[in-house]
């Protein structure tokens, strides 16, 4: 009886009861019949004709009408997006069941609904939902005619760069309030799960990335990058949690869904969070901007800096225009006074980018004083990273122009100098926050200062090197200043000394005005003393020396001593340098050696003895005693006197 049932309904019955009946006899002992596998053959044609059937409902259902281009999200394109919807009945039909409703039915039943459904949801997000985030100018239009709702975009000629949390809701639920009355009202039986809305259904399938989008293109964008600008963000908060129940009304979120309410709420941790990317962010642009773009900072520089804040008042910082480093003179007592110069920065030059960066640690400080605990801790642990990102992102980026060019070299130390100084008080300054955290907490970035002091000294003393090395190599080709007398050995050591003198010449022009005067005469005070040092050495190692070859030893010496102060030029002011050129000798270490070689050159044998002066003269200061043998072997020949003058040097 059972079959011939089965055969009767193979043609109408719903499918999914076929096929239990189906699959009940198939279960059974002794019913291995040829007209089963024929029905099941039936049931599978059967189903697939009426899934098609219900598909081209589906199509003239909801119609789509999209650009050409489709995979485009250009503002161009999307704007010609429009959704025809077709559930209206005609006013002249009367059903029991609205036809659009048997068909959702149906494709319940037939387990197809998933499909068509997540297919809707699709273009959706990407012709409708999306596009509303994404473009600021877009708007959506609903028209509403006798049998088609329609759904299409209005672009607004003047519209802001970024749309407001508000206004992006409002549109998005805009497009909800259209979608549920033609279509996601509807209630279903859904297998397995009962009775059930297609908003609901909806809502499971594209929530998660409708929620991502508003929070990563919406949400994201209007978290304040300033804290005087959080307490506004109540009104976000506010037009969230309004955005989040009138969905939940639609049924198309659950009770408990609240992804966009928690992120939002969440904002004094995402300000943080922007917050320091923001500052990382700019302070990498300045790490890799040009460093050679420098500005002059001078002991009384006035600088954009904030004051220091007064311990326990609770005050917002105030912005003046002088570094609190300077802030005058300091009472030690009654008597005791320190000038308002006392550890002050000397005159250099750095790089506007370092500048900059300093003033962002400084601004991000000031704004982690007026912030939450947790907000605060979190700027000042972003102000340390941004220093210690410095000593990581400099060195590397601008490694190849830091080992070429010696300016950059020199304004690379200075900055680092700069950025140390600072480091000293920065977080003395900062000590106090509108909640006092950071007085509990050790606010302090002191230990970074040895770390930028030795990046800036080692990436100045490989400068240094590379200039000694440069210096040795032209003394090289002097031919070691033997046999002067010799016209081409002449002129091979007097163009090497040349050579010397315009690269310190050179030095001096690019390092004028941009070294602290002290650091300048130092430097220029080494590389000078290598020269004079490199040539004691080569001469004294002479063997022999000849009267003329004296002469010209002498006259190279002499060119040497005159030209050598004049590469002192720190200051751009040419009368004021004299003074460093007269303090020559204080930096430069052999300078009075290099002269007692002078005398001895043009000197007699008792004039050496008297220069000696029994190991007390100035020749016993800068010569030991074998050195002033060795040369009065080179320069006189081998006589009674000079064996006297020998004896008399010990």
């Amino acid at each position: 009886d059972e079959c011939v049932w089965l055969t009767d309904v193979a043609g109408f019955a719903l499918p999914p009861q076929a096929r239990s009946s189906l699959r009940t006899l198939e279960s059974r002992k002794g019913f291995e019949l040829k007209v089963l596998k024929a029905l099941g053959k039936e049931l599978v044609v059967q189903t697939q004709n009426i899934i098609y059937h219900l598909w081209q409902e589906w199509q003239k259902l909801i119609v789509w009408k999209l650009p050409p281009s489709k995979g485009s999200s250009s503002l161009e394109a999307v704007v010609l997006s429009e959704l025809h919807l077709h559930t209206v009945p005609a006013q002249d039909k009367d059903t029991a069941v609205p036809p659009m409703q048997a068909v959702l039915q149906a494709l319940a039943v037939l387990g197809e609904l998933h499909y068509k459904l997540k297919d809707f949801g699709h273009f959706l997000l990407q012709y409708i939902l999306k596009p509303l985030i994404l473009h600021p100018s877009l708007e959506p239009v609903s028209e509403e005619q006798p049998d088609v709702f329609i759904l299409r975009f209005r672009s607004q000629e003047l519209a802001l760069d970024e749309a407001s949390p508000m206004e992006v809701f409002d549109k998005i639920k805009l497009v909800f309030e259209v979608l549920q009355k033609c279509l996601l009202n509807v209630a279903l039986e859904q297998p397995g799960e009962g009775r059930v809305t297609l908003a609901e259904l909806l809502g499971e399938l594209i929530w998660e990335e409708l929620s991502d989008c508003l929070i990563h293109n919406c949400l994201v964008k209007s978290i304040p990058t300033n804290s005087s600008k959080l307490e506004q963000y109540k009104e976000v908060i506010k037009s969230t949690e309004e955005f989040e129940k009138a969905l939940k009304k639609m049924q198309f979120l659950k009770e408990d869904t609240t992804a966009l309410l928690k992120y939002a709420c969440n904002v004094n941790s995402h300000f943080a969070n922007k917050k320091c990317q923001d500052v990382i962010m700019a302070a990498r642009s300045l790490m890799t901007s040009e460093i050679h773009n420098t500005v002059k900072i001078t002991p009384d520089s006035s600088v954009a800096l904030p004051e220091l804040p007064d311990p326990g008042s609770g005050d917002h910082l105030k912005m003046h225009r002088a570094s609190p480093l300077h802030s005058g003179l300091v009472n030690l007592g009654s008597e005791s006074r320190l000038s308002p110069l006392t550890l002050s920065l000397p005159t250099c030059r750095i790089s506007s980018s370092v500048q900059q960066l300093v003033q962002l640690a400084y601004h991000t400080l000031l704004e982690a004083t007026a912030s939450t605990d947790l907000c605060c801790l979190q700027l000042f642990n972003c102000v340390r990273d941004v220093f210690q990102l410095f000593c990581e992102v400099v060195p590397t980026y601008h490694r190849e122009t830091l080992q070429k060019l010696p300016q950059l070299a020199a304004i690379h130390h200075n900055n680092c100098m700069y950025i140390a100084h600072h480091l000293l008080t920065l977080g003395h300054q900062f000590r106090y926050s509108s909640a006092g955290v950071l007085s509990s907490v050790a606010v302090t970035f002191v230990d970074l200062v040895p770390g930028f002091r030795r990046l800036g000294v080692e990436c100045f003393l490989a400068q240094m090197r590379v200039q000694k090395g440069e210096i040795l190599e032209r003394l090289s080709s002097a031919r070691n200043f033997s046999n002067m007398d010799d016209e081409e050995n002449y002129r091979a050591a007097n163009k090497a000394i040349k050579q010397v003198l315009h690269q310190l010449r050179r030095l001096g022009m690019v390092w004028q005005d941009v070294l602290p005067v002290n650091v300048y005469c130092k430097a220029m005070g080494t590389l000078l003393n290598t020269a004079l040092a490199e040539i004691v050495t080569r001469i004294v190692a002479l063997e022999d020396i000849s009267a003329e070859d004296a002469d010209r030893l002498y006259s190279l010496c002499r060119t040497m001593v005159e030209e050598g102060p004049q590469v002192f030029t720190p200051l751009l002011e040419e009368d004021k340098n004299k003074k460093y050129q007269e303090e020559v000798p204080v930096y430069v270490q052999n300078w009075m050696t290099f002269k007692e070689l002078m005398i001895i050159l043009q000197a007699n044998l008792q004039e050496i003895v008297d220069q000696w002066a029994d190991g007390k003269g100035p020749l016993a200061k800068e010569f030991s005693a074998a050195e002033v043998k060795s040369l009065i072997r080179a320069l006189f020949q081998n006589t009674e006197r000079r064996a006297a003058a020998l004896a008399k040097i010990k």
